[in-house]
């Protein structure tokens, strides 16, 4: 990662503590989860929700929404969450999941998952604009949290790194698609490729109706 001169770092630090503002409403003693969710809108492969409880005290720099992050950044910061979060845990909903229930009750499923496996038991949820049903622990809503909590933002970053990595993995098994590039999203390249040779097992059928006789 590469030094930042005094005045950049400063502007970094300032930036970092306005995400920490939602944070700061409950007392030091209560562990706050910030909760994201990755992959709702790919054609193929899962949704991925990610769980963070980050130290009050934790300093990440250019911890932020993973869609406003370069690739090589997500993956450093993928490691650094890990290794300074309290505790942390992803949730994975398969394609066919997603095709049984549909794509938001699965977002629910996978984000139900994350939680349920964090170690340290979350008192308040901070999650990415949703409510999620079925949990009795408190939560708020934040529209584009992802850009406005630090806890929001590593839930991002764990949950898209995880699944980029688990499309790259399923590029091997399928790689006439490109899942490694595009992770599942409906570009022109992959659309072409699922017009030619049909669906394979990570495609989710509910949603390339449009594209497959």
């Amino acid at each position: 990662m590469r030094k930042l001169s005094e005045e950049k770092l400063a502007a970094e630090r300032e930036r970092l503590e306005l995400m920490k503002s939602y944070e700061r409403q409950y007392e030091d003693s209560v562990l706050v989860c910030g909760i994201d969710e990755a992959g709702r809108g790919p054609l193929a492969g899962p949704v991925v929700a990610g769980a963070v409880i980050l130290p009050r005290d934790c300093e990440i720099l250019f911890l932020n929404d993973s869609k406003k992050l370069s690739e090589k950044r997500r993956e450093e910061l993928f490691l650094e969450i890990q290794e300074k979060a309290v505790s942390f845990a992803v949730g994975v909903v398969g394609p066919e999941r997603i095709d049984e229930i549909n794509i938001l009750q699965a977002t629910y499923e996978a984000m139900r998952l994350a939680v349920s496996q964090i170690t340290s038991v979350p008192q308040v949820l901070l999650n990415d604009a949703v409510t999620i049903p079925g949990l009795d622990i408190p939560q708020v809503p934040i529209i584009k949290g992802d850009a406005k909590s630090v806890s929001i933002a590593a839930g991002s970053i764990m949950a898209k790194v995880t699944r980029d990595h688990m499309m790259a993995e399923y590029d091997k098994l399928f790689p006439e698609y490109g899942f490694a590039k595009h992770k599942g999203y409906g570009t022109a390249a992959h659309i072409a490729a699922l017009k030619e040779i049909g669906p394979c097992a990570i495609h989710r059928r509910s949603f390339i109706r449009n594209f497959v006789d």
